[in-house]
C-alpha cells in the first residue's frame, strides 16, 4: 500500500516535548506503579519493572521519583490504586484505535476519553470491537544514521526479530514480546542506537487515508489521545499518502 504511517515518528517527536514539561514522568510514574504492584519491586527478578524504569531513566526522571513509584506499586506508600484498562473505537475514515489506559479512576478516565474520540470525529466503541486487529510485539526505531540495514538484519535476527522494514526515516525492528529483551540487548551490543523501544500493539492491516482533511482530524485525534494523562500507549492502523502528509505539513 502507498503510503507511509507517520505516528510512531510524530509519537518520538511529541515524546520528547513532553519530557521536557515533565507530562511523560506521570505516565511513567503509572507504569512503574503496576509493573511494581504485578511483580514486585525488584527490577533483576521483574522483567516489566526493570523496562519501566529503564524508560523513566532514559527521560531523566529523579532517583526519588522512581523510588516513590515502586514503593506504591508495593504497597509501601500510599497511591498505589491504579488500574490497566483497554479503551478502542473508530477514528475518522475508518481507522481502528487502541488506547491503553492507566488509572485511579475509571469513572472519570472513561468520559474524558469518549469526548476526545468525539471531538475529533471518533467513536470510542464497545470490547473487542478492534482488538482483534492487533497483535501484542515488540517495536525498535532505530534512525538510517545509526547502521545500515545489513548490519541491523545481521544483530537482530538470530536474537528472534520477525521484521525489518524502512519506515521514513528509521528502520523498524520488530520481534515477539518473548524476543523483545534479546533483540534490546544485541542492538547495544553491537552499537546500535534505538530511538524508541517499547511492547506495543501492531496491527494485522492498514487502512490509508487519502483525504488531507480526514488525515488531519486522524492525527489529530492520535495527539490528544496520546496528550491524556491516563494514556500510556495509542496505537492505530492507518497510513497516509505522501502527497497528503506534504499538505498536512504545509498546512
Amino acid at each position: 500500500m502507498a503510503g507511509h504511517s507517520p505516528w510512531a515518528n510524530i509519537k518520538h517527536r511529541k515524546a520528547a516535548v513532553d519530557a521536557k514539561r515533565g507530562k511523560l514522568w506521570t505516565k511513567l510514574s503509572k507504569a512503574i506503579i503496576v509493573a511494581a504492584r504485578m511483580g514486585g519491586g525488584d527490577p533483576d527478578t521483574n522483567l516489566r519493572l526493570r523496562y519501566a524504569i529503564n524508560d523513566a531513566k532514559a527521560v531523566s526522571m529523579p532517583k526519588d521519583n522512581i523510588e516513590r513509584a515502586v514503593k506504591r506499586g508495593t504497597g509501601e506508600l500510599d497511591g498505589g490504586e491504579v488500574e490497566e484498562i483497554i479503551y478502542e473505537g473508530y477514528g475518522p475514515g475508518g481507522v481502528a484505535i487502541l488506547c491503553e489506559i492507566m488509572t485511579d479512576n475509571r469513572n472519570r478516565t472513561a468520559p474524558e476519553i469518549r469526548k476526545v474520540f468525539d471531538t475529533w470525529g471518533g467513536k470510542l466503541g464497545a470490547t473487542n470491537c478492534v482488538a482483534w486487529m492487533f497483535e501484542r510485539k515488540g517495536l525498535f526505531l532505530v534512525p538510517l544514521s545509526k547502521t545500515s540495514e545489513e548490519k541491523l538484519m545481521e544483530a537482530t535476527l538470530e536474537a528472534g526479530a520477525e521484521d525489518i522494514k524502512l519506515d521514513g526515516e528509521h528502520f523498524q525492528v520488530t520481534c515477539p514480546v518473548e524476543a523483545f529483551a534479546a533483540v534490546g540487548d544485541v542492538l547495544i551490543k553491537a552499537g546500535i542506537e534505538a530511538e524508541t523501544k517499547q511492547l506495543t500493539r501492531i496491527p494485522s492491516n492498514m487502512v490509508e487515508v487519502a483525504n488531507v482533511e480526514t488525515a488531519r482530524s486522524v492525527l489529530k485525534l492520535m495527539e490528544a489521545l496520546d496528550d491524556h494523562d491516563d494514556v500510556q500507549n495509542v496505537v492505530a492502523n492507518f497510513t497516509i499518502p505522501e502527497a497528503a502528509m506534504a499538505a498536512i505539513a504545509a498546512g
